[in-house]
This record gives C-alpha cells, sequence and structure tokens, in this order.
C-alpha cells in the first residue's frame, strides 16, 4: 500500500507541536494554571516542570516556540514585564499577533523572576536572548464549546468570547 500524500510531512499528528513534553504539558494545563515560556537565562526552580527546548543562542527563538504554543493552547490571559513596552516592543507585538484574543497584563519583572516561577505549572525554556523575554500563559477555556448547552448562558466577561 502506497503511504498517503501528507502536505503537512507529519503522518501522526495534525497538531504543529511535535515536542512530546510540550503537547503533554498542555494536555495537563486546566483553567488559570500557569505556563512560562521563558528566556534562556530564566532562573528555573529545582522544584519545576522544566520543558527545556534551548540548544544555543536563539535556538529555538521565543516566537519559534510560541507560535505551535499559541496553536495548540488556550490563553485567557498574557503576562508579561511591566518594561516591556518600552524596552522590547517588537515582542509584544508579536505576542498579541500569536494571542489575539487574550487579556494582556503587567507584571514586575522581579515578581516574574520569583513569585510566578515558584506558582508555574510548567516552565519551558528556550534559547531565546531577548530582553524581557519571560511570558506568562494562563490557561483558559473554549468558552463557546463549555457555554453551548441549551439554557446554559455565559457570565458578561465571557460575551466577546462568545462571538469567536
Amino acid at each position: 500500500m502506497a503511504p498517503k500524500d501528507n502536505k503537512e510531512g507529519n503522518d501522526m499528528n495534525r497538531n504543529r507541536l511535535l515536542n512530546a513534553e510540550l503537547a503533554h504539558a498542555i494536555a495537563a494545563m486546566g483553567h488559570g494554571d500557569l505556563m512560562i515560556v521563558c528566556d534562556a537565562g530564566f532562573p528555573i526552580p529545582s522544584s519545576a516542570w522544566r520543558i527545556d527546548l534551548a540548544i544555543s543562542p536563539d535556538v529555538p527563538d521565543l516566537e519559534t516556540v510560541l507560535a505551535p504554543i499559541a496553536a495548540s493552547f488556550i490563553a485567557e490571559r498574557v503576562g508579561y514585564a511591566d518594561t516591556l513596552p518600552v524596552h522590547n516592543a517588537p515582542l509584544l507585538a508579536k505576542l498579541k499577533r500569536l494571542f489575539p484574543d487574550a487579556d494582556f497584563e503587567t507584571t514586575k519583572h522581579e515578581t516574574i523572576l520569583g513569585e510566578m516561577a515558584a506558582k508555574a505549572k510548567v516552565i519551558v525554556r528556550t534559547g531565546a536572548f531577548d530582553p524581557w523575554g519571560n511570558i506568562l500563559l494562563y490557561s483558559g477555556v473554549d468558552v463557546p464549546a463549555w457555554f453551548s448547552k441549551p439554557g446554559v448562558v455565559a457570565p458578561d466577561y465571557y460575551a466577546k468570547k462568545m462571538k469567536g
């Protein structure tokens, strides 16, 4: 039997995310859980579920890692350092493009490095040499799917997500 013609080049997985541990981590996330996708220098606590993708400087970069995560993960909120808009505006633009339906919030950089790192369910280390390149992704839900049963009414704060 001839192999199927598959333009994606991947017969076993339609998803663009091929890293098994990262796919497992996304599947294990519950509503509100925190995933941090960080740069190469992030101080990851020894107690964290660490997925280390770093190979060399900027390999892989943040966008290379965040793009397939964005395609697989519902981010309700995206957090970033309060210094990012001024000191790394191109990265902020990428985040807004990759996660257009998320709410965005700033956090003090020191809080991300300490308190938020301790709270994260999973921390994904990239090879990024990107100033303030530590991104907080809070797991959301597929709002239309959760509120689709007859008689179930979505709360007002989900109204804009019901249309999408």
